[in-house]
């Protein structure tokens, strides 16, 4: 049996612009709830203007650097954007999935909002319904 989408280490997510033209980028993800996935960015990221304008997104098993793995599917949903206790039950899923892994992005993180100008921390949450 195939692994649910929220049970992949990496997920290739798709976002479309104005025109249509798909972008993608790898991303973590993890299960919110029966028909819900989601992961953490930054409000300013490209794929959340992109998400915002066009909420149809495409969710692809992937390995770190985008590439899909043999036999991978494609799953669509719809995405939207999400703040408050909604991002945090997101943060929450996605330390609880990469432990670790989390820990050391989110120190990196802080360091690099110290040392340069700029936010590069989380601060919204991306929730998929999966149709």
């Amino acid at each position: 049996m195939p692994k649910a989408i929220y049970e992949e280490r990496y997920v290739r997510l798709t976002t479309f612009t104005q025109d249509g033209r798909p972008k993608y980028v790898p991303v973590w993800i993890a299960y919110i709830s029966d028909e819900l996935v989601g992961f953490t960015t930054l409000q300013n990221a490209w794929k959340v203007k992109r998400i915002r304008h066009t909420p149809s997104v495409e969710l692809i098993a992937c390995n770190y650097s985008g590439k899909l793995l043999k036999d991978a599917k494609v799953m669509t949903g719809s995405a939207r954007v999400v703040h408050g206790i909604e991002y945090q039950n997101v943060v929450k899923a996605i330390r609880a999935k990469y432990g670790w892994q989390y820990g050391m992005i989110a120190v990196t993180n802080k360091l690099k909002n110290f040392f340069r100008k700029g936010n590069f921390s989380s601060d919204c949450a991306v929730v998929i319904k999966i149709d």
